[in-house]
């Protein structure tokens, strides 16, 4: 009775007498199959994370986006994106002790790159993430993160004539409707 209301419930005699107890199966519903478990991931992962690295010099920048690759590719980390950013100018002026007149005048450029690193496996995060601080160059600042919406944002430069354009035609009204037929 109990096979044929509970198909996934089975009985497991405990003694030679009366007494039995009931368990339930885990594999799921009755029309699934079992290799569908064997699909799942074994740990939990993070699904997209941004490497950025930023640093004054240029191929001390690059050797060590070279080396966060390799290191991904070593520790079996699917690297689905790597680039790099617009360098940024900032111009710094020294001024003398107690008064406005600029003494020396420095700019510097700010190189970024990046790596997306998707799927990654939980206990295989810290370990990357120790071995990427530990050979962390001088004067170069990691960080990761989730890979969000404003990461592929900032990654595209504007098109200046676009939004001169898109600008001149809002000016003029907007975009007219166009009539089907």
């Amino acid at each position: 009775l109990t096979h044929q209301v509970l198909p996934s419930v089975r009985r497991t005699w405990l003694a030679p007498g009366a007494t039995w107890a009931a368990t339930r199966s885990t594999s799921g519903g009755v029309y699934e199959p079992d290799y569908l478990e064997s699909l799942k991931p074994k740990f939990p992962q993070y699904e997209s994370l941004s490497v950025q690295i930023r640093g004054f010099d240029y191929p001390q920048l690059e050797s060590y986006q070279r080396f966060l690759h390799g290191l991904a590719e070593y520790l079996a980390l699917d690297v689905s994106d790597c680039y790099a950013l617009p360098p940024q100018q900032t111009q710094v002026q020294r001024l003398r002790p107690n008064s406005a007149v600029v003494e020396s005048e420095y700019r510097l450029t700010t190189y970024e790159r990046n790596l997306q690193l998707s799927h990654v496996d939980a206990p295989v995060y810290p370990q990357f993430l120790r071995l990427a601080q530990a050979a962390l160059p001088e004067g170069v600042s990691l960080l990761v993160q989730e890979h969000t919406d404003d990461c592929e944002e900032r990654r595209y430069v504007p098109d200046k004539e676009l939004l001169d354009l898109k600008s001149e035609l809002e000016r003029m009204g907007g975009a007219s409707p166009v009539k089907k037929k």
